[in-house]
């Protein structure tokens, strides 16, 4: 199937999928309540990601996966009440891109690759999140040590240069 028609395919799944939902919703009072709106929010993402692999949609990954991870966040956010998590919990989102690359690849075909460039910035979103999780408290004692995670992000990207053959 041609790529254009692919992506109306998905595109019309998508509509069809989430008004049927909305009109389950509004049809079943109460539903919301006991389901909870963080899920409905991890729901689409798994959604996108479904709707990727069936279309061959490979790059519907990493919004799928941007949305359900954020879901995610909120999910957790919503059950602990602990909001103010916000302040650095962002540096996971492109945490949530790598790992929509690496699924992409996988869907793809071009594993390898994918998971070079995502698992990058798989690390490099840790990485955020252990500095400003520090730097706002919530890591304990451990916080002191995110310069740690610095250093060996240097020492990483330095192995990765000199393990690179000449010609890339």
């Amino acid at each position: 199937m041609e790529r254009k028609r692919r992506s109306n395919l998905g595109s019309g799944l998508t509509l069809i999928i989430i008004g049927a939902l909305f009109l389950v919703f509004q049809l079943v009072p109460g539903l919301d309540q006991l389901i909870g709106w963080p899920l409905i929010v991890i729901g689409v993402g798994a959604l996108l990601l479904v709707i990727g692999v069936l279309t061959g949609a490979s790059g519907m990954a990493v919004p799928g996966c941007i949305v359900g991870g954020i879901g995610g966040l909120l999910y957790w956010q919503n059950a602990t009440g602990n909001w103010e998590s916000w302040s650095y919990a962002w540096a996971l989102i492109p945490g949530f891109v790598g790992v929509g690359i690496i699924v992409s690849g996988l869907i793809g075909g071009d594993a390898r690759k994918a998971l070079g460039e995502g698992g990058r910035l798989v690390i490099i979103s840790l990485v955020l999140f252990a500095i400003f999780g520090s730097a706002f408290g919530a890591l304990g004692a451990l916080g002191q040590y995110w310069p740690v995670l610095i250093i060996l992000l240097g020492v990483g990207s330095i192995v990765q240069v000199l393990l690179r053959s000449p010609k890339e």
